[in-house]
């Protein structure tokens, strides 16, 4: 005897698991733009301290207005979808942020540029690709709506790196 329920059963864990899927693709995408974040807020806060020229420090004052902005209105957005933002930056930027301590005046501004480009270039790969094919309609205009400005630190951070 056939059990008629069992494609529907089938259907619910299938449609269950695509669920699952979409939102660890989602709480991935918060964790790593949160962090990435914090780890911009660090360094920023950083170059502010040990910054040598003017150029640097107005970069990083920048760097903190516009990552703390976004990094509130991800937490806004994630709080609504109960998902949760990380609570520090990963391990590598750490690691980072302590090599960029080791640095002091021109030498710690050359370091920090280069750090800066770097970092960004992950950033806008991860907010661009969270633009195109995050699962969560809000997030991904979230996204979206930060590429530009994410975007701009990118170049600014390559003329702060004389890469331009």
């Amino acid at each position: 005897m056939k059990h008629p329920w069992l494609p529907v059963a089938g259907l619910s864990l299938l449609l269950t698991a695509a669920s699952a899927w979409a939102d660890m693709r989602a709480q991935d995408f918060v964790d790593k733009a949160s962090a990435a974040g914090m780890a911009e807020i660090e360094a920023a806060r950083l170059a502010l301290e040990e910054g040598h020229s003017a150029e640097v420090k107005r970069f990083a004052e920048r760097m903190i207005k516009d990552h703390t902005a976004a990094n509130e209105d991800l937490k806004a957005l994630a709080s609504r979808k109960q998902l949760e933002v990380a609570d520090a930056p990963d391990a590598m930027d750490k690691a980072k942020t302590m090599l960029l301590e080791l640095r002091e005046g021109e030498n710690f501004d050359d370091a920090y540029a280069r750090n800066q480009v770097n970092a960004h270039e992950q950033v806008v790969e991860l907010f661009r690709e969270a633009s195109q094919s995050l699962d969560d309609r809000e997030l991904q205009a979230f996204a979206k709506e930060k590429l530009p400005a994410l975007e701009e630190h990118l170049e600014m951070a390559r003329k702060l790196a004389g890469d331009q």
